[in-house]
């Protein structure tokens, strides 16, 4: 089968696609056919190495596989499963997924859910990590209520289309900070207001119940921004100034009542199945910038760095030439 590999750290230009053997499903355990996959930040961090302090002896050798988010169909059972069948439409992700750009994955039952019906699936393969990110961020971290007002640093991108769609799902007063460029976009996720990050200062924002940062710089200045009570989510470091960060969260945590949590996610199957709830009944949508072939890898990669994506970048598997050794 094709999948996507790296020998080295270095740009996008170390990525290609490679012919592995197909996995094979263990007792327990799901083969899922990929349709597509989706380039996630932390992977383009990983690839070019930075990471490495991180991870340090941790980290396995090369060659490095990619791809955590995936949508598809099931190919096969390693035993009998209830709730799941042979060409049962799927999705899911996580921590525990490394090697999803590629036409084949083997994951437990736990890390995927019934993917929306009627949702196309290399559409739908831009949602599961930032889709379940943005539920975990709002719903279980912050307890956003009707009724509040919501700043989403980063409203554009992948985390953030999320969050809008669902901080407005949840009757919240959204206001969305991006580029220039992106704010009619933003709206039309359906931010009450949009503002362009460029120009406004934070002092200039106004007052938040409820904070959530994907950009992780900053910290401080934002929250300074909460309500008596407010909350902050951030869901990045800025690792060039990783021990400031982490200072400002732990000055919250100590000493003030508007705190500032932090999560790395790691969704399960509980949480992938409200999410294909919540985009079937309307709430969220996929929001896909590009989609690139398994053999542009680099491609999507490129395109992430670029900046300026709107939604995700996804990686498409299907309808190419493919093989099944």
């Amino acid at each position: 089968m094709r999948a996507a590999r790296y020998d080295r750290y270095g740009p996008p230009e170390v990525l290609y696609e490679a012919m592995v053997p197909k996995p094979v499903a263990g007792p327990g355990e799901v083969l899922v056919r990929v349709h597509a996959s989706s380039v996630n930040g932390g992977e383009l961090a990983a690839r070019a190495g930075r990471l490495r302090p991180l991870t340090g002896l941790m980290s396995r050798g090369f060659p490095k596989t990619l791809g955590m988010d995936f949508a598809g169909e099931v190919a096969a059972l390693g035993s009998p499963m209830r709730g799941l069948a042979v060409g049962d439409r799927v999705w899911g992700g996580g921590r525990a997924i490394s090697s999803a750009a590629a036409e084949y994955v083997v994951v437990r039952p736990r890390h995927l859910a019934l993917a929306p019906a009627g949702t196309d699936l290399v559409e739908a393969a831009s949602l599961p990590g930032v889709g379940t990110t943005a539920i975990t961020a709002l719903r279980d971290r912050a307890g956003l209520r009707a009724g509040e007002r919501l700043l989403v640093r980063g409203a554009s991108g992948g985390v953030g289309s999320v969050a809008v769609q669902l901080g407005r799902a949840y009757g919240a007063h959204v206001t969305g900070l991006a580029r220039k460029g992106n704010l009619d976009f933003v709206r039309d996720l359906g931010a009450d207001e949009a503002v362009d990050y460029a120009t406004t200062s934070p002092g200039d924002l106004g007052r938040f119940d409820v904070i959530l940062d994907t950009a992780g710089t900053a910290l401080s200045a934002y929250r300074r921004l909460l309500t008596p009570g407010g909350r902050m989510v951030t869901i990045s470091f800025d690792l060039g100034r990783l021990v400031p960060s982490l200072a400002s969260i732990l000055v919250s945590t100590v000493y003030g009542s508007r705190r500032v949590r932090f999560f790395s996610g790691n969704p399960t199957h509980e949480l992938f199945a409200d999410l294909t709830r919540l985009v079937e009944s309307g709430a969220i949508r996929p929001v896909v910038d590009t989609v690139h072939p398994l053999a542009d890898i680099a491609g999507a990669h490129r395109a992430l760095e670029a900046g300026g994506v709107r939604g995700k970048v996804v990686v498409r598997t299907v309808g190419a030439a493919s093989s099944q050794t």
